[in-house]
């Protein structure tokens, strides 16, 4: 009898001991698991500087239920997502495709059971990028937009320059060095008009070398003008022209040397389909002289200015008029010494404020034909005095008064053209010259220049 207790008292105390252990091996593990969910949430579990060696079944399951089910790390081919949690999970399209917007979202939803969502009709793991092309359409619309902006800006500077160069060839009483020069700066623009219209795709790459070129004569003629306009108000030389041979050589030789070292390097070591891609830093060679003539024309036009107000002061003129004249000539100086392009050198990174600064870039430079020769030929005092004398002569030989209109406009040829050589070229014997023009004539109110 005492026997089968001492057996049974044995088996029972070897149950407990086995029941202890597994409880305790059940907590010892449930211990570790939690430790090891809750370091994947990134919560601590240190209390007084030590790890808490067990968590009750009641909370591991609380736990368990909160976290839930986590989708794995994964690469979808355009970008990399890590671990998430379910939900919808978002992050920026990325930037190495061109026709995505680096400031939209891609999404990608994670769901319930622990996996990546899929599509609806491929069944297969998807990533939703139609926000990073939600914009090509826009771009697509603006684009066209930006075509017909430039044709018609190219258009309508055609047509007023072909205009404005047969007003100046045609009145010979015209004719001085300052509007020599705006000829050949109305020349470059029209020939700059003229290949951005006629583009086409067969000898494509011969277009992209005379667009080039003739691009750079525009600026660089627009460097003419502010030096020739510079030299006539600072350089004191008494009634002497100038030699206009350098200004041919810097308006229409110098722009042709980087146009050749362009299309050369471009051919060596980036020869794309018509050289349209701007994906190269051989585009320096173009826009560094452009850049280079622009900060010189700018500053120019601060020295210019500044005489301008000092002139205008020793007439003791009052503060607002002389301010007044001062910002009037700043603003007709501006397009034809291409300033604009320094005010606006920064593209900036927005895209809506980008969508503006291109909208008025293009204005600007597409329409700077028409700007020009209306600022320096159809608002000319000259030019309209010029034209209303011509067509008055017209009228009055439509009139049937042919002989006193043949008499009338002789003499008055002859004296519109004497009083012209004498403006430009004569010396006053009270007045101080500049390169053959007064100060007087200079700052006149009736002059382009002011």
């Amino acid at each position: 009898m005492l026997t089968r207790l001492g057996v049974s008292i044995v088996a029972v105390t070897f149950v407990l001991v086995l029941s202890v252990c597994f409880y305790m091996l059940t907590r010892l593990g449930v211990s570790i698991v939690a430790v090891t969910i809750r370091n994947k949430n990134k919560t601590s579990l240190k209390t007084d500087g030590y790890w808490k060696t067990s968590v009750g079944l009641t909370d591991l399951c609380a736990l368990l239920l909160e976290v839930g089910p986590v989708c794995n790390m994964t690469w979808d081919g355009w970008l990399c997502w890590d671990e998430s949690e379910p939900g919808e999970k978002e992050q920026n399209c990325p930037g190495y495709y061109k026709d995505f917007d680096t400031q939209a979202m891609a999404t990608k939803v994670c769901t319930d059971t622990g996996e990546w969502g899929r599509h609806p009709t491929s069944n297969r793991t998807w990533t939703d990028f139609r926000n990073c092309q939600a914009n090509v359409t826009h771009h697509g619309t603006a684009a066209m937009t930006h075509f017909y902006l430039i044709m018609i800006g190219h258009g309508l500077s055609l047509v007023s320059l072909l205009v404005s160069l047969g007003i100046f060839f045609y009145f010979k009483s015209l004719s001085c060095q300052r509007i020599t020069l705006h000829k050949n700066l109305f020349f470059s623009f029209v020939l700059n008009s003229v290949v951005t219209v006629t583009w086409f795709l067969a000898s494509c790459k011969l277009l992209s070398f005379i667009q080039m070129y003739t691009m750079s004569c525009n600026y660089f003629w627009m460097l003419c003008e502010g030096i020739y306009l510079h030299t006539l108000i600072v350089v004191a030389v008494f009634a002497e022209k100038q030699h206009l041979l350098w200004y041919y050589l810097l308006g229409w030789g110098f722009p042709l040397v980087p146009a050749v070292i362009y299309s050369i390097a471009r051919q060596c070591y980036y020869n794309d389909k018509c050289w349209v891609s701007p994906a190269t830093s051989l585009l320096y060679i173009i826009h560094a002289p452009i850049c280079a003539a622009l900060v010189v024309n700018f500053f120019f036009l601060l020295n210019i200015v500044r005489i301008l107000i000092t002139k205008l002061r020793v007439t003791h003129q009052a503060e607002s008029s002389l301010y007044m004249r001062a910002v009037r000539a700043t603003l007709i100086l501006i397009p034809l010494l291409g300033i604009q392009y320094v005010l606006l050198a920064y593209k900036p990174h927005d895209h809506w404020i980008a969508e503006i600064y291109l909208y008025i870039m293009n204005i600007l430079m597409h329409h700077q034909g028409l700007l020009v020769s209306t600022i320096f030929c159809f608002f000319n005092g000259e030019v309209q005095t010029v034209l209303r004398r011509h067509w008055n002569l017209q009228r009055m030989q439509f009139a049937g008064t042919f002989a006193n209109a043949d008499i009338f406009r002789s003499a008055s040829y002859v004296a519109s053209s004497l009083t012209e050589v004498h403006r430009c070229y004569s010396i006053e014997s009270h007045t101080e010259h500049i390169n053959g023009k007064s100060y007087s004539d200079i700052f006149r109110s009736d002059s382009p220049f002011v």
